[in-house]
């Protein structure tokens, strides 16, 4: 599955800047939110602010970096074919 990632800025009320909507087959299926220095031990890692579909979770995962979050929003999103 390709995924594509859009920047965006998301209105978290946080320090958190930089955003990407991930977009699969032209579907927004989730935003992932750049932790800012305000998350201390967390800060620079990648949260699920927000997953459809296959990719809600009730426990939003972080991730150390892009990559590991469109590996894991991949494998969400192939659970169910």
């Amino acid at each position: 599955m390709s995924l594509r990632l859009q920047p965006v800025q998301v209105a978290t009320g946080s320090g958190d800047a930089e955003c990407h909507l991930v977009l699969s087959e032209g579907f927004l299926v989730a935003v992932l939110t750049r932790l800012s220095d305000d998350h201390e031990d967390r800060a620079g890692m990648w949260f699920l602010e927000a997953g459809f579909g296959r990719v809600d979770h009730p426990n939003p995962p972080t991730f150390n970096d892009l990559d590991e979050a469109l590996s894991w929003i991949d494998r969400q999103l192939e659970r169910a074919l």
